[in-house]
């Protein structure tokens, strides 16, 4: 229902299409500099990339122009129809791209390759926007709860058979979507507390963390006293139980410092993991026994929480297993597992040193000699921001960070003050896909994270990326323009 017509220019957030105008800008500097080999070649040539990226950026504004001039209502009235058209799209992918670089994710249509799994993610974002937009959505309904996640499940899902691992992790970004709109942040933990378990039954799933105790799995000792640490922080906070808390703390240093104990006095090689195992089955026994007499819901699943936590640990180790040789070596030489610094490890070690070398002020542009003499991998893609870092030094690393920084708090304060639900939730998916991009390519680059192979927003070399990113900002920015316009949007 339209209340009047206002102007759309006016009303446009210039602050944040001037940061974004910047950040193109910044990036096409810093892929001439990782590119730029002394020839005597126009800045635009497209036979180099950095030519190419000037194309990309000139059909990136075109593109935002465009979207800027469509009314905003079709964004809400045809989100799932551009939601299923992507997948039929991904799907379609997975059989007909090439294989490069081992993964299928890369429609060539002559002279162009489009990667669909970039636009997927603004037609996710538009769908689960609508669906929890739509009128009696609650996240005590089961049913609307799970279809929610099932949005951006089934992208994920498509991309993973395409082997893009990396581009189908960022859809889990989401979940901060349904946290802001109301869901409860113990799932939030909950998936936080699997990385944590996956990550050390990983890392320690055979180590000897204490040299003389018995050689026997460590990472599933660890996962079990986590385990019961977080079942009593459970009982305390949503049961204010304190009795029970001590019960089961009390019983578990007990039985650890027995077994300690008889180890040391009798050398009798005592294994720790049966002892936990036992913990475990005694926190159930003591959990069912508190439900039936307390006749509370919570001291079951609290219970069975710790059950669920073991067999996790012991799925990781197949999980793992699962994944390609050239994913587990990267996990590995990023938890310490591995020091492989002229194979797996030499893209994040040559991109350190690259960083590193740029002091605080940086070498100067185009005076890079990591970036020069081509020591990294991927510089002008997925490993971009290091020549940013060596030509540029801390000032300019921190420069950049800053401007996105100030992007995503940008972001924040348009979704919060949008009349629209639906544009309140798809400003809070940008911000969140932003952000995630943001944290994991920097991450990888200074050797937090594994490499996962995902781009740089704005910066990263390619016309599917930049034109993924302009598209999912300039529907939000167009949504929050009329903001005052549709108040039935």
């Amino acid at each position: 229902m339209p209340s009047r017509r206002i102007n759309i220019v006016k009303n446009l957030d210039w602050v944040t299409i001037g940061i974004y105008l910047i950040l193109v800008i910044m990036g096409w500097f810093s892929i001439y500099g990782a590119v730029y080999n002394f020839e005597e070649a126009p800045f635009w040539d497209i036979s180099f990339r950095y030519g190419k990226q000037l194309v990309w950026i000139g059909c990136a504004i075109v593109i935002g122009v465009v979207l800027l001039m469509l009314d905003s209502r079709l964004y809400n009235v045809l989100s799932y129809a551009f939601y299923f058209a992507m997948l039929f799209l991904l799907l379609l992918t997975i059989f007909v791209a090439p294989e490069i670089k081992g993964s299928r994710s890369w429609l060539v249509l002559g002279p162009v390759s489009i990667q669909p799994a970039e636009f997927a993610k603004t037609a996710t974002c538009l769908a689960l926007a609508k669906f929890m937009s739509e009128s009696g959505y609650t996240f005590s309904r089961m049913r609307q709860w799970a279809l929610s996640i099932c949005i951006f499940l089934m992208p994920m899902v498509l991309i993973i058979l395409q082997k893009e691992t990396g581009s189908a992790l960022v859809y889990f970004c989401l979940l901060l979507v349904l946290y802001r709109e109301g869901m409860n942040g113990i799932v939030l933990f909950l998936g936080f507390l699997l990385v944590v378990i996956f990550i050390v039954s990983i890392r320690f799933g055979a180590v000897c963390v204490i040299p003389e105790l018995p050689e026997e799995s460590y990472g599933l000792l660890i996962v079990m006293i986590i385990t019961l640490i977080v079942q009593c922080g459970f009982l305390l906070v949503f049961l204010h139980d304190k009795k029970s808390v001590l019960i089961i703390l009390g019983t578990s240093a007990f039985a650890f410092l027995l077994g300690y104990i008889v180890y040391r006095a009798f050398g009798y090689p005592v294994p720790f993991t049966y002892i936990g195992y036992a913990l475990i089955a005694f926190s159930l026994a003591f959990c069912v026994i508190m439900r039936i007499k307390e006749r509370l819901r919570g001291y079951l699943l609290i219970g069975l929480f710790g059950v669920a936590c073991i067999g996790f640990s012991g799925m990781a180790d197949k999980a793992f297993d699962s994944l390609m040789p050239h994913q587990q070596t990267r996990i590995k030489v990023t938890l310490g597992m591995e020091n492989d610094p002229k194979k797996a490890g030499y893209n994040v070690n040559q991109s350190m040193i690259a960083i590193g070398s740029g002091g605080l002020t940086g070498k100067g542009f185009l005076n890079g000699t990591q970036t020069k003499l081509k020591y990294v991998p991927e510089q002008d893609t997925d490993f971009i921001f290091c020549t940013v870092g060596e030509e540029h030094g801390f000032i300019g690393a921190t420069l950049v960070l800053g401007l996105f920084l100030f992007l995503l708090i940008r972001l924040i304060m348009m979704a919060e003050r949008q009349r629209s639900l639906f544009s309140r939730i798809y400003g809070y998916c940008v911000a969140s896909i932003f952000f995630f991009h943001l944290f994991v390519n920097i991450g990888m680059v200074v050797g937090l994270t594994p490499v996962i192979g995902i781009p740089l927003p704005f910066f990263s070399y390619g016309g599917s990326s930049l034109w993924g990113f302009t598209i999912l900002l300039f529907i939000f920015l167009r949504l929050d323009a009329s903001r005052m316009e549709y108040f039935g949007q």
